[in-house]
């Protein structure tokens, strides 16, 4: 195991922190930290950075909320670079995507790893989440706090998408949409549905629907 002494910092103190996200290996950022951030990482469990432009230390998250909780820091082979993987509260951008590698340079567009995003990447992350039970993450508060208030949730977001709906609001109930299937999606995991359990129930309709179908042409 390197030890922090050991690793080759820049002529201005510095190393640079590939971030990556623990449950899908996506490359989040980079950032880079001095000796004083990486010790405040490691001590805090959270990922603290130098700020280059406002040269003063960050701790991720801080104002956004969107923290990164910290499973582990490697070092490469010259000691000259970090890989930090975590679990994330939120956006790891400071525009608001899931990464920052967001710009194409040569073949596919690194969004394109976005629309791999689908319901089973969401509910493999919620269980990680119940998993670790990271402090300050919201997924986590509502583990915590139990059934009961995962249901009020879920009640109280179908009647922000009925809201948004019926205000032929398509960009807000689009919005509320998203929040009303994630809080289903923790429900699901509180009581160990999964997504293909879910997925097989709508299949048998569609079946039972075609039988029906093909019973009338006759």
């Amino acid at each position: 195991m390197a030890a922090i002494e050991n690793l080759k910092f820049d002529e201005k103190g510095l190393i640079p922190a590939i971030v990556v996200d623990a449950d899908t290996d996506k490359v989040l950022t980079l950032a880079y930290m001095n000796k004083e951030s990486l010790e405040i990482s490691m001590k805090e469990g959270k990922t603290c950075f130098w700020s280059r432009s406002r040269q003063e230390l960050w701790r991720k998250g801080e104002t956004s909320g969107n923290y990164q909780h910290i499973v582990s820091i490697t070092a490469d082979c010259d000691l000259d670079a970090l890989t930090v993987k975590v679990h994330k509260d939120g956006p790891a951008c400071h525009k608001g995507t899931d990464s920052c590698f967001m710009d194409p340079i040569l073949g596919e567009a690194s969004g394109a790893e976005e629309k791999g995003f689908d319901p089973k990447t969401l509910y493999k992350l919620l269980e990680g989440r119940k998993a670790e039970m990271p402090e300050g993450s919201y997924t986590s508060y509502l583990f915590e706090k139990g059934r009961d208030k995962i249901l009020k949730k879920v009640g109280e977001e179908c009647t922000e998408v009925i809201i948004a709906s019926k205000g032929n609001d398509k960009p807000e109930t689009i919005y509320e949409i998203a929040d009303l299937m994630y809080h289903v999606m923790v429900m699901m995991v509180e009581m160990g549905i999964s997504v293909d359990d879910v997925m097989e129930e709508l299949a048998s309709r569609h079946i039972i629907d075609h039988k029906i179908k093909q019973e009338k042409m006759k």
